[in-house]
């Protein structure tokens, strides 16, 4: 079942996967102009394998666990995610399970799981990455400091709207420097 130019991948795009090279290995951003590889020689699929073991995934249900373990600061695309597994399916590490609708998912095979438990350290490692991304990318529960600063966002706003005189300016600075010092303190 042919579905597109990756279905079929040459002997060098296959030395080249197997290596932790070319085009399913490249660049990946994290956002805000930083860039780096996500992945690193064969750690995708590792991390592909890793997600497999416990349950048959289909590509999508891979890609989105990623994005969920990162907090959504990474999603790899599917021009990353389905060739790796065409290929891993030619190595035999994978194989497509019947299902329904287009949807096909992959489970590991026994050569699989015996690279996966070689290579253990290696997988665990990658999805703890993933993991410490996720906790820096989700926000900090911080509920009463929030609304305290939406209070004093009010108040000054309000009191700022109207020409306010240097004097008052002054003192309100000092307000505001009085409280970054003591919070530094804490």
């Amino acid at each position: 079942m042919a579905d597109g130019p990756f279905d079929r991948p040459s002997r060098r795009g296959r030395r080249m996967f197997e290596a932790g090279e070319g085009p399913f290995f490249g660049r990946h951003g994290f956002g805000r102009g930083e860039k780096r590889r996500m992945f690193d020689g064969g750690e995708l699929k590792l991390v592909l394998l890793a997600l497999m073991e416990t349950e048959p995934r289909h590509g999508y249900d891979l890609i989105r666990e990623i994005e969920t373990r990162t907090g959504g600061a990474y999603a790899p695309s599917p021009g990353i995610i389905y060739p790796t597994l065409t290929l891993l399916e030619e190595i035999g590490h994978i194989e497509a399970q019947a299902s329904e609708g287009a949807k096909r998912q992959f489970t590991l095979t026994e050569a699989g799981k015996s690279f996966l438990g070689e290579h253990r350290r290696e997988a665990d490692a990658a999805l703890a990455r993933l993991d410490a991304l996720g906790d820096r990318a989700r926000p900090m529960e911080a509920g009463p400091v929030a609304r305290a600063m939406q209070n004093l966002k009010t108040a000054l706003g309000q009191r700022l709207s109207s020409e306010p005189d240097k004097k008052i300016l002054f003192e309100i600075a000092d307000l505001i420097d009085e409280a970054a010092r003591k919070i530094e303190r804490l």
